[in-house]
């Protein structure tokens, strides 16, 4: 047996366990990643010799991977969202986006540089990487399908994942940041990049991202459902693969303008179902995405497994340790409490909002981007220690508490609907 034959016999089980794991896991304190993170570690402690994937030596080939991932979790993620656009009905959103993000991202910068005493660069990077939300993993806190009920679209999915598909692209400026910082200042701090940062990597590029995903979302609507000639007209057809035509377009066109091609995908997908918002097809769009992404999420968490059992916490301390303990079950919770204060929603829903801000495939992206245009003084073990156990404990703790916690506010919201039992 060579070692060929055993990557193709995970594959083929990843890729049948993909589409099994949601359907067995459904309702049970579990979730896929949970089951494949597990998988990983299980598979590299058989004596069967499949090589871990270092992130620190196979940089570029994790970067692309995650890349591809996030934008494609990115695009189902706006073609899932029901509720029409606008400045009040996402009031939630804007809140956790302009309150909870930029206090996340300090907190964390100043705890790696108390807990750690690492230079002002590393640690607002480390700040920035763990920033962007995931509720790819775990789906229960996510909105429902395109059309679905209203239960599948409360203000908690709802605030969860319109949050994941715009900070995962809005953590951009805050990672070009730490880049800045660490080329004009090394291990020190100068503040001489700030003026071009905030005129081009926070203004600029945001502008260019929200212009093209506007532009190609409009123009993909228009041919998908009202263009008059048949063969353009792609909403007859029903084939989902164009869903990835469209995810690629709109990332592509970002990035050779130099925006920020995550913002651009999920405006894309957000004004594409808008354009003909009852539409059945953005059900075939969405479930041939969430099919994909499904795949690409259980590879690289069974990936990450294996690293785990490789040797990837080795360069944790018992600070790094601290400061993702600390994220997960200080920062963001607080944060994210301080955010819903204004909107009508009750205090056990803020709750759960401001808990589940899970980390995951953004993060592992965004690290390794960042350490292909800086070594941060040499790090990088130490990032991805911290990166991986943080990713790790948020699959495990949130894996385990979203089904409860999810079938519980349904359970309440039921009891307090006319003719619901309390």
């Amino acid at each position: 047996m060579t070692l060929s034959d055993v990557v193709y016999l995970c594959l083929g089980l990843g890729a049948l366990g993909a589409a099994v794991v949601p359907r067995v896991v459904s309702r049970r304190p579990l979730s896929l990643p949970m089951v494949f993170l597990a998988a990983g570690v299980l598979i590299e402690l058989l004596p069967v010799g499949v090589p871990a994937v270092d992130p620190v030596r196979d940089r570029l080939w994790v970067e692309h991977t995650t890349e591809v991932c996030v934008i494609v979790s990115l695009m189902g993620a706006g073609l899932a969202i029901d509720r029409p656009f606008g400045w009040r009905r996402w009031s939630s959103t804007w809140r956790l986006l302009g309150i909870t993000m930029p206090l996340t991202v300090a907190a964390v910068a100043l705890l790696a540089w108390g807990l750690l005493d690492w230079p002002p660069a590393a640690a607002l990077l480390v700040g920035a990487v763990l920033a962007p939300t995931d509720p790819v993993l775990a789906g229960e806190v996510r909105v429902g399908e395109p059309l679905g009920t209203e239960r599948d679209e409360d203000e908690v999915r709802f605030s969860l994942t319109s949050e994941a598909g715009l900070n995962d692209g809005l953590a951009f400026p805050f990672v070009y940041a730490a880049i800045a910082l660490a080329a004009a200042a090394g291990t020190g701090w100068s503040g001489d990049w700030i003026g071009s940062w905030a005129l081009t990597d926070l203004l600029g590029k945001c502008a260019v991202g929200l212009a093209v995903g506007g532009g190609v979302g409009w123009l993909l609507g228009w041919m998908f459902f009202r263009v008059r000639t048949s063969a353009l007209r792609l909403s007859e057809h029903m084939e989902g693969f164009v869903t990835l035509g469209a995810t690629f377009v709109s990332y592509g066109i970002a990035e050779v303008l130099h925006g920020y091609g995550f913002l651009s995908v999920f405006v894309t997908a957000c004004v594409i179902r808008a354009a003909e918002r009852s539409h059945g097809y953005h059900k075939v769009l969405h479930e041939f995405t969430e099919q994909i992404e499904r795949l690409l999420t259980a590879v690289l968490l069974f990936l990450l497994g294996g690293y785990l059992v490789a040797g990837a916490l080795s360069a944790l301390t018992l600070g790094g340790a601290l400061l993702g303990v600390l994220l997960l079950l200080v920062v963001r919770p607080l944060t994210g409490w301080l955010a819903q204060a204004g909107p009508a929603m009750g205090k056990k829903e803020r709750a759960v909002v401001a808990l589940f801000g899970i980390r995951g495939i953004g993060s592992l992206f965004y690290l390794s981007y960042a350490l292909g245009q800086d070594s941060f003084g040499g790090l990088e073990r130490e990032l991805w220690a911290i990166i991986a156990l943080t990713v790790v404990i948020s699959v495990v703790l949130h894996g385990v508490m979203a089904t409860p916690a999810i079938g519980y506010l349904d359970r309440r919201r039921d009891g307090a609907e006319p003719g619901g039992r309390s």
